[in-house]
């Protein structure tokens, strides 16, 4: 019978521009047997991403399909385009005793929360609104609209903070990725994630 542990679910939540995304990428390559979830979406594929790294790009009939027979722990649509996590790529990773990072919006969140799904969720916060505006000018290509209505959903996003384990203010990369990092380590040295490896040890003491 084997003893090996069942993963860690770990949630990240950011607005749009935050730099979410950076920050786990840079954890998962700092961090053992952690996992970082790719999503499924709708959008056409941008300049340099691959299919099956950053995303799993489908068609939105595909996609739609998908939801129609509950394939995903979680879905939403942001601005216009519609992203997913698959629940079974999730509980086969968490099978394999690897832990896992999904990276979803703050209603992505709470469908995990609805289903129950035991999980850890940090809450990845911009230093200031004038701060985030900064980046989401400086790294896209957006219309002043679509800025306008990211900008818009980050201030409804950043008043959900209190319904998350953990707040880490990304002020800058090293440091935000050494604050994940303690988290994840601290999770996983708590009595439940450790249980089984210990009441084995225990057994070594008896008789």
């Amino acid at each position: 019978m084997s003893n090996r542990r069942r993963g860690l679910l770990f949630i990240v939540s950011a607005p749009s521009g935050a730099g979410k995304t950076t920050l786990v990428e840079r954890l998962v390559e700092v961090t053992p047997h952690l996992r970082m979830s790719r999503s499924y979406t709708s959008r056409p594929a941008r300049v340099g991403e691959c299919d099956g790294v950053d995303y799993h790009f489908i068609t939105r009939e595909r996609f739609e399909a998908m939801v129609a027979v509950g394939e995903f722990l979680e879905w939403a649509d942001v601005f216009g385009n519609l992203y997913g996590t698959s629940a079974a790529d999730t509980e086969r990773i968490l099978d394999s005793g690897s832990d896992l990072v999904l990276v979803i919006d703050v209603q992505g969140a709470r469908q995990v929360r609805r289903r129950g799904m035991e999980n850890v969720a940090i809450f990845v916060m911009p230093p200031s609104a004038e701060i985030l505006e900064q980046r989401l000018r400086g790294r896209s290509k957006d219309s002043e609209d679509q800025i306008r209505r990211r900008l818009a959903v980050a201030r409804q996003e950043v008043a959900a903070f209190a319904e998350y384990d953990y707040v880490v203010v990304n002020d800058e990369l090293s440091p935000s990725v050494d604050r994940l990092q303690g988290i994840i380590l601290a999770e996983r040295a708590r009595l439940r994630a450790m249980r089984g490896e210990v009441e084995t040890i225990v057994r070594t003491f008896e008789g």
